[in-house]
């Protein structure tokens, strides 16, 4: 018997067609965005006093917590971004590992080969990582400092971004920290040995400088959970028991299924880190699984920061 289909009341048809189009139109939401930061509206209605969103779209502001965002907002929405989603449905049938956007310009994201693809997008891009990544350090360090006290050694790991901004603001708040920073070569060839922080070239695949604490800042969301294994194998191998104060500090998105803006971010988040990089976003449960598969014993949520959390993981 063939399965009856159930007709909508006229109120759900016409909330239906709302809804619907409201999902295929909402893609204009960031492009508007997008026309307001080229024409310099932030800055204008940051300067009437109107709204504090567009503090973190305005140039020149002496804050030690503001770092311009116009370079994400650009980023996100560029043509390189935006036709590598386009990709999306064809790059699932194919069930490749590739990422769209590297299959689609033959190049990784953050990476020399997109530099030499396309020089202004790839500082572009980079400096919107720095926003990503750097925003909000002096808070951290205020809301964390109990995290580092007691602590003589750290090293950081960078990631694709290789910016020691943690690191010095780190040896600012803790001087008597000794700091390693561990980059990849051409990443260290930019930085300025000013005495405070060690650079030490290497991939944190094969080796991270021995220390009592090691520090992931949104380092493992671009990689794939086997190389977040791998990666914190290393860490574990870094630092001394548990008991001699030994620890992984991790701070990365956590997505938090309750209801709500923030969850909203996160899922987006996702599927942008699907489409871009070989990386996604993670929940506790999955961070927590590859915990023990890289050898931890325990870790435990600090507190939720913003969009991120920060974990202290155990050996």
């Amino acid at each position: 018997m063939a399965a009856q289909t159930v007709v909508p009341s006229d109120e759900e048809l016409l909330q239906a067609q709302a809804d619907l189009w409201r999902h295929s139109l909402c893609y204009l939401t960031p492009f508007a965005l997008r026309c307001a930061v080229e024409l310099g509206i932030p800055t204008a209605i940051h300067r009437l006093g109107i709204n504090p969103e567009s503090y973190l779209l305005v140039d020149g502001i002496p804050d030690e917590v503001h770092i311009n965002h116009t370079s994400l907002v650009l980023s996100a929405t560029s043509k390189r971004y935006i036709d590598a989603a386009m990709g999306l449905a064809d790059w699932f049938k194919k069930d490749v590992v590739t990422p769209p956007f590297e299959e689609l310009h033959g190049a990784t994201l953050f990476h020399e080969s997109l530099e030499s693809l396309d020089p202004d997008y790839h500082k572009m891009v980079n400096e919107a990582l720095h926003a990503h990544d750097n925003f909000g350090i002096p808070i951290a360090m205020r809301e964390f400092s109990q995290l580092f006290k007691g602590i003589q050694s750290v090293t950081c790991c960078c990631g694709p971004s290789g910016d020691d901004a943690f690191a010095k603001a780190l040896v600012k708040a803790f001087p008597h920290i000794k700091c390693t920073v561990l980059a990849y070569p051409k990443k260290i060839d930019k930085k300025q040995a000013d005495g405070l922080i060690n650079y030490v070239e290497g991939d944190m695949f094969s080796f991270i400088p021995p220390a009592q604490v090691v520090w992931l800042k949104l380092v493992l969301h671009h990689y794939t959970d086997e190389d977040c294994v791998k990666i914190l194998a290393q860490c574990r191998k870094a630092i001394p028991s548990r008991k001699d104060g030994g620890k992984v500090i991790i701070a990365d998105i956590v997505i938090d299924y309750s209801p709500g803006p923030i969850l909203e971010t996160h899922l987006l988040m996702d599927v942008a880190m699907m489409t871009m990089t070989k990386g996604r976003q993670r929940d506790e449960k999955e961070w927590r699984e590859i915990f023990m598969k890289a050898g931890f014993s325990d870790y435990k949520l600090l507190k939720k920061f913003g969009a991120r959390g920060v974990f202290e993981v155990y050996p």
